[in-house]
């Protein structure tokens, strides 16, 4: 009896048991059903928001020179108005941005506090609002809250904070290959921009020379950058031995260390104390030469 008693619950506790997955097993297909439903098929393609945010680099492509906007102060100004002498680390960027733009801006500022050059004097820094809407109002607030963070009040002259037409906005971003498109905002209305985050070194005719992407940026790259896209302009000896030592690698946006040029270097250093050590003792054994003729002309 008891044999019977205990089969019948196991045969009971193995029937709720098929039960229970079968029931699982249903209800994770009408979930998954409902999930096709709702959510769609799945599908492993870049979204066209994807594409159209990309950074191209343009290396060696010139920036329109001539284009109009208008500075922080309102007047009408152009892209050559701060080319000719200088280089310049330039972002297109939107004022109002509420979450990519603040890290990029932070980014240049916080690198821009262990670089030795200064705006102004030695290479400027020119952003460009990617929204025609925005006022040269707030882009002198912009500038007022950056400089005060970047903590060198003399080198305003060196920051120029530029909004403008969409006519120019679109010739700069086709020219340094920025990608960006509008969003809706929270409110539903066309007031955002999404698009990805990268600097860009220009030369001093108006070239783009390098590209660093992201929002923290390394203040040796910078600096070697700067020496050189203004060729020579700017920088000491120090600065030209450390960008012979180093290059700007394109597709890491860095500069990398070549270990060839530090043999060389240290090939030169070598040559220059052996030659230095030889004109030094044959100048010496020259004089004591000359030395020794001389006494012995005296004791003859």
């Amino acid at each position: 009896m008891n044999k019977l008693v205990t089969i019948r619950r196991v045969a009971l506790g193995f029937t709720l048991l098929a039960l229970g997955l079968c029931g699982a097993a249903s209800m994770c297909a009408q979930v998954t059903d409902w999930g096709q439903k709702e959510a769609g098929p799945i599908r492993d393609v870049t979204p066209q928001l994807i594409k159209r945010v990309q950074i191209t680099q343009n290396l060696n492509h010139q920036i329109p020179l001539n284009v109009p906007f208008r500075d922080s102060t309102g007047k009408t100004v152009t892209l050559g108005d701060y080319f000719g002498k200088k280089p310049a680390i330039l972002a297109m960027v939107y004022y109002r941005c509420k979450m990519l733009c603040p890290e990029e801006m932070d980014g240049i500022v916080g690198a821009l506090m262990m670089v030795k050059f200064d705006p102004g004097k030695d290479f400027n820094v020119i952003f460009v609002s990617i929204d025609p809407t925005e006022t040269p109002e707030l882009a002198a607030s912009e500038k007022a809250l950056y400089l005060k963070r970047y903590g060198r009040p003399w080198t305003a002259d060196g920051w120029h904070f530029l909004t403008g037409p969409q006519s120019s906005i679109d010739a700069l971003a086709k020219a340094t290959g920025f990608g960006y498109t509008r969003v809706p905002g929270p409110d539903g209305k066309m007031t955002q921009f999404a698009h990805a985050s990268s600097v860009e070194l220009v030369t001093p005719s108006g070239k783009l020379a390098q590209y660093y992407l992201g929002v923290e940026y390394s203040p040796r790259d910078i600096q070697l950058g700067l020496v050189e896209a203004s060729n020579g302009q700017i920088g000491s000896i120090v600065d030209d031995i450390l960008t012979y030592c180093y290059r700007y690698n394109p597709l890491l946006n860095r500069h990398d260390l070549l270990i060839a040029r530090i043999v060389q270097a240290g090939c030169l250093l070598t040559m220059l104390i052996l030659g230095t050590y030889m004109v030094v003792n044959f100048r010496r054994d020259v004089r004591n030469g000359r030395i020794q003729a001389a006494r012995k002309s005296a004791n003859g």
